[in-house]
């Protein structure tokens, strides 16, 4: 592209974005920020690589939203060729980024790979739009950067501190975005600090579908219910929390991918970096989420403690206050509701999305 294409894509992105390259758009919240966005009239460019996820989530976004996705590429974000390949075939406005690795447990036993993946990723990424003059990110982080933070509800001026390889590759890109946006004026990179999103789509369409055994405690507890697994492991029961195990604060998978799109309408705001916490402002511990979900299903579920994972942390409780007050956002859904849209999600599809699309019921 010459630089008077790159001209006139700037001049067209200082209005409100209206394309956006979705990296990770096949994953749990890739998936439905992309029926989010189709519904609210934006035209989609979709990467993933689907080492967790799967194409067959497009067919299922389209049955919901009515809509194509306007362009889907497999591809790895760091094969920087493929990448620039899809900025050179489309005028992109803004990207929204999940495209990652995201198990804690995970990361402590393959950390060169969540570093690989997580920062080398999102380098590729940034050079690539750098490149095509593309300087508007909204980056998917983690409340897990702040850390053993010792109880309460944490800021976005909380100290980061943390424990394992994937809250580490977080932090590592939040700092990197901030290099970016003191180096190029007009870049604004909005980073979202996630507390623990959950859920389903209320339809049962889309879900957390994880590939082999979930790192997660909701898609666990689901395939518990539903007969795919026996017993649910519970990582620790000796924190100092009500109940010894620990403490998150969780955050329905449909508010946090309203929260993104909400976002597209805050690049005006003015360039350079801002951070905000997406979470509900209160916790609930492992066993709580259990005898929700148990609610939720109306069937019993097993449960074994076994010995705390390394990188857990005691607890995790977003003070939220911060992106209420700059963009009218809050979360309205319950853990009720995360519960019963999660259960209804592994009811109609008990094999995932191996299956044929809802069509299939639970286990009596």
């Amino acid at each position: 592209m010459n630089a008077r294409a790159h001209a006139n894509n700037r001049d067209h992105r200082a209005s409100s974005p209206s394309t956006i390259l979705v990296t990770g758009g096949a994953g749990f919240i890739g998936s439905h920020a992309c029926v989010e966005l189709l519904d609210h009239g934006y035209e989609l460019i979709v990467v993933d690589n689907y080492s967790n996820s799967s194409p067959q989530v497009f067919a299922r976004v389209q049955r919901i939203a009515g809509r194509f996705v306007g362009a889907v590429y497999e591809l790895d974000i760091r094969d920087r060729r493929a990448l620039s390949a899809v900025f050179d075939r489309h005028s992109v406005d803004a990207v929204v980024h999940f495209a990652a690795l995201k198990a804690v447990g995970e990361s402590t036993r393959m950390p060169v790979e969540y570093y690989d993946v997580n920062v080398g990723g999102t380098t590729s990424l940034l050079r690539a739009m750098h490149e095509h003059g593309v300087h508007r990110l909204v980056f998917s982080s983690s409340c897990s950067l702040y850390g053993d933070a010792g109880g309460g509800r944490l800021s976005e001026a909380s100290p980061a501190r943390p424990t394992n390889p994937y809250a580490a590759s977080k932090w590592t890109c939040e700092q990197i975005l901030a290099d970016v946006c003191r180096r190029i004026p007009d870049f604004t990179a909005l980073s979202l600090r996630y507390f623990n999103p959950v859920g389903a789509h209320p339809s049962g369409l889309l879900g957390e579908d994880p590939s082999g055994t979930p790192d997660n405690l909701m898609p666990y507890l689901a395939q518990v219910a539903v007969g795919r697994r026996a017993r649910l492991p519970v990582f620790g029961d000796d924190y100092a929390t009500p109940d010894g195990t620990p403490v998150r604060d969780y955050l329905h998978v449909m508010d946090t991918v309203e929260a993104h799109r909400v976002a597209l309408d805050h690049f005006t705001d003015g360039p350079g970096m801002h951070v905000y916490n997406l979470g509900a402002g209160r916790g609930w511990s492992v066993l709580d989420v259990v005898a929700a979900f148990r609610e939720a299903c109306g069937k019993p579920i097993p449960y074994d403690i076994e010995p705390r994972r390394p990188g857990d942390v005691t607890e995790l409780v977003a003070d939220a206050a911060a992106v209420a007050r700059a963009w009218g956002w809050r979360p309205t859904r319950d853990l009720a509701a995360m519960c019963q849209d999660a259960w209804r999600f592994q009811q109609l599809n008990p094999s995932g999305y191996a299956g044929p699309a809802g069509s299939k019921s639970a286990k009596e």
